[in-house]
């Protein structure tokens, strides 16, 4: 009760965001920057968010209908467009009752209610695309919002009038991720251990289970003996995991999760994972390189673009899935092991693209639009 009567003192920011780690932790951190600033926050998401609820600091969370089309028949269309016209029903009077000041959205379609109730209320929106492309959910909500975040420079070049509402703010990091930023790249040299961290998304763990393993089992002997590896697996992966590293003579820690995964990127000298938005933003942030394997089947493409653009830079090795064989894999780990002054340069290069404080620019950002209707 102290709680709720000390937030009616206060301004009050409604966070949507789809219920997946990628579009929850640029919010989260964007939630930690605006309650040091006082501000009182709110989300709406959908039930997926369940697994990361407990670490969000919000006020209340709110579970709005929401659906993904995921096909293109009409059945799908419509379910799709009935749930989040009950989804809109709920934000609006949700809206109607905390009374937030400005609402942002993070993408996926659980951000499309809110915003879209905000929009008709006339309460300031602002959204937030993490990827270098710009993602369904937040194409459509684009040309009603009234500001545009973007993780990378150019991705609303070819939509004028989009653009000129566009600030690159980065993608915001938690607290934690800017906490293992502090710590420089442990540079390697020809003899010394090498550290190799691996892992991947739910729909993404399981290529690597498959090739990492294979791959470093077939580096020379002189180099696996140096390594220690790192690698999060699906559970019903594991035992094979680790196996395969025992027979091979690898050093390695196995696990299906890892609470303290930004640290260990920034104890790693090369990661090997897909290229979510969260994952490039925490590499660019800690300043870490990598070889990245874009999921293949995403309606978007985001995470080619996103790797596409940390390679033009020379902070990582792009292998499309195609591509990305036990063979291919162990040269590219060989030639960089190797070469103790081009990882350190790729090192550089990953953190040049990196924006630590990009959650204070994005609560920046927010508070100007709160100060322009505060006049």
């Amino acid at each position: 009760m102290v709680r709720e009567q000390q937030s009616v003192l206060r301004p009050l920011v409604l966070l949507a965001a789809g219920g997946t780690g990628g579009h929850l932790f640029p919010a989260q951190a964007l939630a930690e920057a605006l309650v040091r600033r006082g501000i009182v926050v709110d989300l709406a998401t959908d039930h997926r968010a369940e697994r990361y609820g407990h670490r969000f600091p919000a006020r209340s969370i709110h579970v709005v209908a929401s659906e993904t089309l995921r096909a293109r028949d009409p059945i799908a269309v419509l379910r799709t467009a009935a749930m989040l016209g009950i989804g809109a029903m709920q934000a609006l009077r949700l809206i109607g009752r905390i009374r937030p000041v400005a609402v942002v959205g993070f993408g996926g379609y659980p951000t499309i209610p809110p915003v879209i109730a905000a929009t008709l209320r006339n309460i300031p929106t602002l959204i937030h695309e993490q990827n270098a492309v710009m993602g369904r959910a937040n194409r459509l909500l684009a040309p009603r919002v009234g500001a545009i975040a973007l993780s990378f420079a150019g991705v609303l070049d070819a939509q004028p009038k989009l653009n000129k509402k566009a600030t690159r703010t980065g993608n915001p990091v938690r607290s934690m991720v800017a906490a293992a930023a502090l710590e420089p790249y442990p540079s390697p040299d020809s003899t010394s251990t090498f550290r190799i961290l691996t892992f991947g998304g739910s729909q993404g763990a399981r290529i690597m289970a498959d090739v990492v393993p294979a791959a470093l089992a077939r580096l020379e002997a002189q180099l696996r003996c140096r390594l220690a590896v790192v690698q999060q697996a699906r559970e019903e992966d594991l035992e094979r995991v680790k196996e395969a590293y025992a027979q091979a003579g690898i050093a390695a820690e196995v696990a299906a999760f890892f609470s303290d995964l930004p640290a260990r990127i920034a104890a790693t000298h090369l990661v090997v994972a897909r290229s979510g938005a969260s994952t490039v933003a925490e590499l660019t942030a800690i300043g870490r390189p990598a070889i990245l394997v874009p999921l293949p089947h995403a309606l978007d493409q985001d995470q080619s673009a996103n790797a596409g653009v940390l390679a033009s830079a020379g902070g990582a090795i792009r292998l499309m899935q195609n591509d990305f064989t036990a063979q291919r894999l162990a040269d590219e780990i060989a030639a960089l092991a190797g070469a103790p002054q081009t990882i350190a340069a790729m090192a550089a290069a990953a953190r040049g693209q990196g924006a630590v404080d990009a959650a204070e620019r994005l609560a920046d950002l927010v508070e100007s639009m709160m100060a322009k209707v505060a006049r």
